[in-house]
């Protein structure tokens, strides 16, 4: 099983740290950092901004962010349909979404290839990445909360994905 993680318009810091260990942790074979979600190493920022996002995505990855292939994408829609073309099965967590059908994560197959998008902390998966998204997958909830943190469910559903 082969993983690439998209993180697409995550805001915080801590929660890009986050996933960046847990992908470390699972292997992944990329992680794309696209939209405004921060960046590690960003060369185009000014010195002083690159170093306090470092230290702030530093904090929760641990090393990490120096451990991944990660790629900064302009271009998310044009990258996704790449991988798309070379065989890369695209995987949209969400939850609560109609718009598309939405399977647990438990009951989904997926492919040897599997990019997994992941988005905004509130609003999830921008909309113009539907089109492109093969399959969506959510986990199911036992409690009162809608949904997880980011970062947790990112956690989850990589498992879910590496174990199936």
């Amino acid at each position: 099983m082969e993983m690439i993680v998209v993180l697409h318009n995550i805001r915080s810091t801590h929660n890009v740290g986050a996933i960046l260990r847990t992908a470390e942790g699972f292997g992944a074979w990329r992680v794309i950092l696209s939209g405004y979600t921060p960046r590690v190493h960003d060369k185009n920022l000014l010195p002083h901004i690159r170093d306090k996002l470092d230290r702030e995505i530093h904090k929760t990855a641990l090393g990490a962010e120096e451990m991944l292939d990660i790629y900064s994408s302009h271009d998310i829609i044009s990258d996704l349909r790449r991988l798309k073309e070379e065989g890369w099965q695209v995987v949209g967590l969400e939850n609560n979404i109609t718009e598309r059908p939405l399977l647990n994560l438990g009951e989904a197959k997926f492919s040897d290839r599997v990019v997994l998008v992941l988005g905004e902390e509130v609003n999830g998966i921008d909309y113009s990445l539907y089109d492109i998204i093969d399959l969506f997958v959510e986990i199911p909830m036992r409690g009162q909360k809608e949904s997880f943190n980011v970062s947790v469910a990112a956690g989850i559903a990589m498992y879910g994905i590496m174990d199936s």
